[in-house]
């Protein structure tokens, strides 16, 4: 293996690291995982919403949507209710219990990136994003379903 085989390896797994501790004790600070802070904020932003409609702006499958859901209503963070409009579709909706857990919630580690990114030149901005696309190539890793959550684990995971 080569020297920058070998630190580029080096800086994933810190990468990895970094996403795993954070997780930790983010869902041991709060009680949430990082996919279900996701829910909420989106929630917040949008008001209630069906559960695909949540997926997709998450950017999971439905079918991981639907378990995290579960995990939610089962702690009160939100509620499924029929539509008004459609009777054959089912709302998701934040209770008061999750938009105070939403609200006390610290910044998570994608917030503190995002900001950061955020704040770099569009030029660096570019670079990162086509070396992180090429890393992903490299990891044939291309079809994985992925959300904007850093945390290591499958999205779906009880704290």
């Amino acid at each position: 293996m080569t020297d920058r085989a070998r630190d580029s390896l080096i800086a994933l797994r810190r990468i990895l690291r970094t996403t795993e501790v954070n997780a930790r004790n983010f869902a041991r600070e709060t009680g949430l995982t990082m996919a279900q802070l996701l829910v909420l904020q989106v929630l917040a932003d949008a008001g209630p919403l069906a559960a695909k409609d949540i997926s997709s702006r998450v950017g999971v499958s439905q079918a991981t949507m639907t378990s995290v859901i579960d995990r939610m209503v089962s702690k009160g963070l939100v509620t499924r209710q029929k539509s008004e409009v459609d009777r054959r579709q089912t709302m998701i909706t934040l209770t008061g219990t999750g938009r105070a857990k939403l609200d006390s919630a610290p910044d998570p580690l994608q917030e503190i990136y995002s900001a950061r990114f955020q704040s770099l030149p569009d030029w660096e901005q570019a670079l990162i994003i086509a070396a992180l696309e090429r890393v992903v190539s490299l990891l044939d890793a291309s079809a994985l379903d992925a959300a904007p959550v850093l945390h290591v684990g499958t999205i779906d995971e009880a704290p």
